[in-house]
């Protein structure tokens, strides 16, 4: 309903003034990305940022957003979206309370029709006013069309919706408008910045790229991902924060069903300076692996190659030899460890005091008669009686064959 129009001032001069406005935002951004991000505010298409979950897409268009003065809108997609909650719905308990309120007047609209057929033909002349602009339910979509200034709209994880809510963005993305049957068309005043991520959990349809700028968004080279760490200030020395980003990125590589985050890195990093970690060690990075991984397995994974990623000459002790880092020992307390042992454990000798010999104890239990009474063996005092010759030894009772067919059946077998 209204035509779309450019902004008069493009809010970026030059690729480097998008790397310093980001900057200032508290995102580093690489020049490929700065360079993606100036074309998408010069050429007023949506950019695609397709990647893992953690590397960035989602903060970008905050940060856009902070570093334009635009207004920020978001569209998280999830499984079984449809348009009303992408595009709008109508007000329907509005147009309730219009109907109760506005019931005289209706009335006196049908008093004197002759006939039913007549009274819904005047009905059904009013009802555009009941179906106009002001019982619309905006959703994200429409509100970013019609808002009165530009906006930055997220349309975030656009590959959890349903292909459907795809072929309803076309027009949305492609033409910056939205059509609505009952009222018309809405046209952009103000061309907003679209950004859509996915984590590729599924593929998404070429026409819906076609109408993208594309960018691959993958984990930052470890340079980056430690400029990253310093600018969050974390407070943890910067000699440490080194380390951790190295020890993130040896934890990526591992087959883990979740890697490890941009932002769990900064979360680590922030968990380690408040614990007043100076130095890295593989105990203190075990006792908080669990915020940078999140499934059991792949904490199992992790506490195995820590020692490692700290130290690459540190030698595991694992008597089994597989390598999975469960620590089974075979001390007297059969214990199970979780993790690689702490640094101050040390190998028990044999001269140490282990407590008493196990082999020593069980031939003390070996005596004579010890099961005597149980299970039906004879008594204490019947087997001394046997000894002292005051009674006979217990003869075997003879089994006849008719008893043995009957044991185990085999009459009933002749019987067949």
């Amino acid at each position: 309903m209204t035509s779309t129009t450019t902004d008069a001032s493009p809010p970026f001069g030059t690729v480097e003034e998008v790397v310093d406005a980001l900057a200032a935002q508290g995102y580093i951004a690489d020049r490929r990305l700065a360079t993606t991000v100036f074309l998408l505010t010069r050429l007023e298409k949506p950019l695609l940022l397709e990647g893992p979950a953690g590397v960035g897409k989602t903060e970008l268009a905050k940060m856009l957003a902070l570093a334009t003065g635009r207004r920020f809108l978001r569209l998280q997609c999830y499984e079984g979206q449809d348009e009303t909650k992408a595009l709008y719905e109508w007000d329907y308990g509005k147009q309730l309370l219009y109907t109760q309120m506005l019931r005289e007047k209706i009335s006196e609209i049908v008093q004197d029709a002759p006939d039913i057929k007549t009274s819904v033909e005047r009905i059904a002349s009013q009802d555009s006013v009941f179906f106009s602009e002001q019982f619309l339910a905006e959703r994200p979509l429409m509100e970013a069309i019609r808002s009165d200034e530009p906006v930055v709209l997220l349309i975030d994880e656009v590959d959890r919706a349903d292909e459907a809510l795809e072929a309803v963005l076309l027009e949305t993305l492609g033409e910056f408008q939205i059509s609505v049957p009952e009222v018309g068309t809405f046209r952009a005043e103000n061309a907003p910045y679209v950004i859509l991520t996915s984590n590729n959990t599924r593929d998404l349809a070429a026409a819906l790229k076609r109408r993208c700028l594309h960018l691959f968004l993958d984990y930052p080279t470890a340079e980056r991902e430690l400029e990253i760490v310093r600018s969050k200030d974390t407070g943890l020395p910067e000699a440490a924060a080194r380390e951790l980003v190295e020890v993130v990125r040896g934890l990526r590589e591992l087959e883990l069903r979740k890697a490890p985050s941009i932002s769990e890195t900064i979360d680590w990093a922030r968990t380690l300076a408040v614990l007043g970690v100076d130095e890295l060690n593989s105990q203190i990075l075990a006792d908080t692996v669990s915020v940078v991984v999140k499934y059991d397995k792949d904490v199992t994974k992790a506490l195995g190659a820590l020692p490692k990623l700290v130290d690459p000459n540190a030698e595991i002790d694992d008597a089994h030899g597989h390598g999975h880092g469960h620590g089974h020992g075979h001390g007297h307390d059969n214990g199970h460890s979780s993790g690689p042992a702490p640094a101050t454990s040390r190998p028990v000798h044999d001269d140490e005091d282990d407590g008493p010999d196990g082999r020593a104890v069980r031939a003390a239990k070996d005596q004579e008669g010890r099961h005597a009474g149980v299970y039906g063996a004879p008594g204490r005092e019947y087997q001394e009686r046997a000894r002292s010759g005051e009674t006979e030894p217990t003869k075997k009772r003879p089994v006849s064959s008719g008893q043995g067919s009957r044991s185990f059946g085999l009459g009933k077998k002749r019987a067949l």
